[in-house]
């Protein structure tokens, strides 16, 4: 499993509000489960966008946290084609001059666990995968969901 940080509010896009394209500067050839880190950064000239507004923006939700995991999510793949200069078609949340990490089977955590991130893909330590799985386990015990 690999993790990757995303300033506010975009994060909490991703988690509540069905944002299933990250933007980042560079491709990866990773494919498969991510940790969806709040970073230590906002963009606050984002609070304000339609987009953030329309996923339903509150920064009263725990999930507008910062410093912390607060979803998991799969790459499914990478759209490299916008930042290469030529034409994608990748949805209203993907930025023309990225690549397009598409995410899907998106899951906000019951609650955020403080976490340090880092720029980029990163490995997240194997006792904060664990802390995420206990979490969705117990929260499935106690509202009997699968």
């Amino acid at each position: 499993m690999q993790a990757i940080s995303v300033q506010q509010p975009w994060a909490f896009a991703i988690a509540r509000g069905g944002k299933t394209v990250s933007n980042q500067s560079l491709p990866t050839g990773y494919r498969g489960p991510l940790l969806v880190h709040a970073s230590m950064r906002v963009d606050l000239k984002a609070c304000d966008s339609p987009l953030i507004q329309a996923a339903g923006w509150d920064p009263r939700d725990p999930l507008a946290t910062i410093g912390a995991v607060i979803a998991t999510a799969e790459l499914a793949h990478v759209c490299s084609a916008a930042a290469a200069g030529g034409p994608c078609d990748c949805g209203p949340w993907a930025d023309p001059a990225s690549h397009h990490w598409h995410l899907g089977s998106v899951r906000a955590l019951p609650r955020p666990i403080v976490a340090l991130g880092r720029p980029g893909l990163w490995e997240p330590k194997p006792t904060l995968v664990a802390e995420v799985t206990t979490m969705f386990a117990n929260f499935a015990a106690l509202n009997h969901t699968p």
